[in-house]
């Protein structure tokens, strides 16, 4: 068995790993690049006109033989751990006779947003997996395991194969609202583990500014419950666990959340997946047309599910008389902007920024708000494992050797386990 990692051995984003048996080679993840040679935020315009071999040969695409359209097939299958596009956001570019796994919350998450982004994945051929239930690709056995993550729907692989066992974690942490399911692992671990590719996010960052979901939802109950004018939250659509926190915290103030249209479309696709995740038709919430969204769907043939959300639309004359109990989900573009110069006197109202805040630091809109009279503040938990969280799984697991990826810090990780094998960039390793 051979192991190369074509991208993220000393990055976050654009995950691309190669796992290759005597008669089969698959792909884990696809991703986009965050950063770009420069370590400065990529830009996803760059793809914009170029053919997969400019795109290869600016390191834009990894060198993958055999994966994209327009050569010989020469991949078995493409593995997607989670709906982020720092590990699917090139799936666009691949041999479309290449079958895609993923999980079903994955393949929702990722149709809906291409309705919505301009850097589409067209998804073609996929084949949607169940969590824990192996399946087989000639003589690779995988097993996906459902992780906590701010992923929607997110899994590790263990991929057996040649008397092998890998473990490739995907982004995972333990405190989120499905925390349990990394407890369970803690408390009962895979056996035999000999590598263990390990995503290290959060290290050289520090610790979480709050502890984890309810600690989040929590702090919105404390502002929620004393404000004086309406609560604008930025947060994304798609991080599931922030928006049930959101809608807990708002439900225990009895408030009203406000979500557009986009946010009820991403949790109407969701609905069959889960029944317990907010919807537009639930009593306390209310959805708010912004121009460009409604226009969005009804060019995609979804006209319909923009009218069924006719009978908890909300008017923004109706925001403005009833500001005190709002609270709205919110993204900083030149429609809200719009929308916050409607609603009058925004003396003390709230602007929560609920992202990472690398986000917040490439565009900072605090200013703009403030000159407005909103109170800004951040209330946040990341997405990933914090290192104390890291050396648990790893002592649990026991792993032979331990691989970095997904991590800026690859050079910490012999300090905190044992047996760690650091890679570069394409280097093949002989497992």
């Amino acid at each position: 068995m051979k192991l190369i990692i074509h991208r993220g051995t000393k990055e976050i984003g654009g995950s691309c790993v190669e796992l290759r048996s005597e008669k089969t080679r698959i792909i884990i993840d696809l991703g986009m690049p965050l950063v770009n040679a420069q370590n400065e935020p990529f830009d996803s315009k760059l793809l914009e006109g170029k053919s997969i071999p400019e795109l290869i040969d600016s390191r834009v695409l990894p060198k993958v033989s055999g994966l994209y359209a327009g050569e010989e097939k020469g991949v078995d299958a493409v593995l997607i751990s989670h709906p982020h596009q720092d590990h699917y956001g090139l799936l666009r570019y691949i041999n479309p006779e290449i079958p895609v796994y993923m999980s079903r919350g994955a393949r929702a998450l990722i149709e809906a947003s291409d309705i919505f982004i301009p850097t589409k994945a067209n998804l073609r051929n996929v084949i949607t997996f169940k969590m824990w239930e192996l399946f087989i690709i000639n003589d690779l056995v995988i097993t996906p395991w459902l992780v906590d993550h701010s992923g929607f729907d997110a899994a590790a692989f263990l991929i057996e194969g040649e008397g092998k066992r890998i473990l490739y974690s995907g982004d995972f942490r333990g405190h989120g609202r499905k925390r349990i399911l990394f407890e369970n692992m803690i408390s009962h671990p895979i056996k035999g583990i000999d590598y263990l590719l390990l995503e290290g996010s959060m290290l050289g960052r520090g610790e979480n500014q709050y502890q984890d979901e309810r600690a989040v939802e929590d702090k919105m109950v404390s502002m929620f419950g004393d404000k004086q004018n309406i609560a604008f939250v930025f947060c994304s659509s798609q991080n599931i666990d922030r928006i049930v926190s959101v809608y807990r915290a708002v439900k225990r103030t009895r408030q009203t959340l406000v979500i557009d249209l986009y946010t009820a479309y991403i949790l109407d696709r969701l609905k069959d997946i889960s029944d317990k995740l907010p919807q537009y038709w639930w009593p306390d919430i209310r959805v708010f047309y912004f121009w460009g969204h409604r226009k969005i769907l009804k060019d995609n043939g979804l006209g319909s599910f923009v009218g069924k959300c006719v009978s908890s639309r909300i008017y923004k004359e109706e925001i403005s008389r009833c500001k005190r109990n709002v609270v709205m989900i919110s993204k900083y573009n030149p429609a809200f902007m719009k929308l916050i110069g409607y609603l009058g006197d925004l003396t003390g109202a709230l602007g929560i920024y609920s992202m990472w805040e690398g986000y917040l630091e490439q565009s900072d809109f605090r200013k703009p708000l403030q000159r407005q009279g909103i109170e800004f503040e951040t209330i946040h938990t990341s997405g990933h494992a914090p290192e104390r969280d890291l050396e648990r799984l790893v002592k649990a697991f026991n792993p032979k050797c331990v691989v970095p990826i997904h991590t800026f810090q690859p050079q910490t990780y012999p300090s905190l386990f044992p047996n760690v094998h650091i890679l570069n960039d394409g280097e093949e390793f002989v497992l």
